[in-house]
């Protein structure tokens, strides 16, 4: 056997098939499954191993970024920021470090450059819970110039901790911008037998070269298995699992799209924006020096914790359900919950504060119970919102960068990018 054959191991339990991988251990037969995941088999488990299919030999190479463009297909740029796509295990030590090159990433997917014109750069080489204002500036600038110089798309790889920030940034900086701009990431490292940064790759190349999409989006794995990835709403959407390839799904919202590479297929399952290389509007940025808070709503609350965001710019409360929070004295042992809603309000008077609620999904309905509404008439922002907590804050974010703060204060409830759903959908629960 060598490495890469397609292999049929027989136990006395079942069959096993797929593809031969070497292992480190001399006891452990491993198997690449058709899902993608590896299985180790004990040789002494074993009854037979056929091989089914050699090898045609070493992997393609794909050629250097500047070299991989060629005629008649689609101009793709595919911005690295680091993460798990851009990382191999260590393993000496078991831990993933970010230190793969673009060209590293285009050597391993040679597909790539069969399906578009292909050049690859580093912006950053960093974790994604490194993020700050700063980068999201970097990026949006990045992708404008990429878009001055007519790609027809752009990829940003992103490590998967904090993508879903960074794709509603994007969304609110780049909006109207007339080209495909799709967030990638990993949710294992690309050197890994189960990795998802191929599939993930594939599928954003293959979506941006035979689509007339436009606007920034994610492409991450639809289910556990290499079968398909989704198109998703930047605004909308979520990392709902810390490993599972299909951590991330969309939000009180439906995919934009499903993407098949293997059956060369892409299935639309909402409206969306076509491209139009007209519009190149100027990125919209973030003032990097803007403090946002965010504070969760917990039992036992202290106004002490509310006070801690004096001299902020702005607060994103996660709340209870609807919208609720600590402010209500009903017994002796809740007195102090009069001072958190003193606390809040002192906060309103200097900042926006804006409700998003802990439960994920649904709607903000802060008219409901007295909580709510002295909420509101503290002057806490968000009332029949259904943006995550994530989304709210880089709204509240961007917003206090480009508009005076009452004028950002007015706007949070608006939708603007698609952020807030017109209408509560009973099919977009858990899809």
């Amino acid at each position: 056997m060598q490495p890469g054959d397609q292999i049929e191991v027989e136990t006395a339990e079942e069959k096993i098939k797929g593809t031969y991988i070497p292992s480190p251990d001399s006891d452990t037969l491993i198997v690449k499954l058709p899902s993608g995941y590896n299985i180790g088999v004990s040789r002494k488990r074993i009854k037979s191993v056929k091989v089914m299919q050699h090898t045609t030999g070493a992997a393609k190479t794909a050629p250097a970024a500047p070299q991989a463009l060629s005629k008649g297909l689609r101009k793709i740029t595919i911005l690295h920021t680091g993460g798990t796509i851009a990382s191999k295990v260590d393993y000496r030590t078991g831990a993933v470090t970010a230190r793969f090159t673009p060209e590293e990433i285009l050597g391993m997917l040679p597909e790539l450059t069969e399906i578009a014109s292909i050049d690859s750069r580093l912006l950053s080489n960093m974790w994604s819970e490194d993020m700050r204002f700063a980068h999201y500036n970097a990026m949006a600038k990045e992708v404008a110039k990429e878009e001055g110089n007519g790609v027809d798309g752009v990829i940003v790889t992103h490590g998967t901790d904090t993508l879903h920030y960074s794709a509603a940034a994007l969304a609110f900086a780049l909006q109207g911008i007339g080209i495909p701009v799709i967030m990638v990431g990993s949710q294992r490292s690309s050197d890994r037998g189960s990795s998802d940064a191929a599939l993930n790759l594939i599928s954003a190349a293959y979506f941006i070269s035979n689509s007339d999409f436009s606007g920034v989006a994610i492409c991450m794995h639809e289910t556990i298995s290499d079968t398909t990835c989704l198109i998703l709403p930047p605004a909308k959407t979520r990392k709902m699992h810390t490993s599972r390839r299909d951590a991330f799904r969309p939000i009180n919202a439906r995919p934009i799209a499903r993407v098949d590479y293997a059956e060369r297929k892409i299935g639309f399952m909402q409206a969306y924006q076509k491209r139009d290389r007209q519009r190149k509007p100027e990125p919209r940025l973030f003032k990097e020096n803007l403090k946002i808070g965010i504070l969760k709503a917990h039992p036992n609350l202290y106004p002490q914790e509310i006070e801690a965001y004096n001299g902020f710019d702005g607060l994103v409360i996660e709340g209870f359900a609807l919208g609720h929070f600590p402010i209500d004295k009903v017994d002796e042992h809740t007195e102090i919950h009069k001072k958190n809603l003193e606390a809040i309000e002192r906060l309103c008077g200097q900042m926006p504060v804006v409700m998003a609620s802990q439960a994920i999904y649904g709607r903000l309905q802060m008219n409901v119970y007295s909580t709510g509404r002295d909420l509101q008439k503290a002057g806490v922002l968000g009332h029949l919102s259904d943006m995550t907590p994530e989304t709210t804050f880089i709204k509240l974010a961007w917003l206090l960068s480009n508009y005076p703060k009452e004028k950002a204060a007015g706007l949070m409830t608006k939708n603007l990018i698609g952020e807030i759903s017109e209408r509560t959908e009973m099919d977009t629960f858990l899809t």
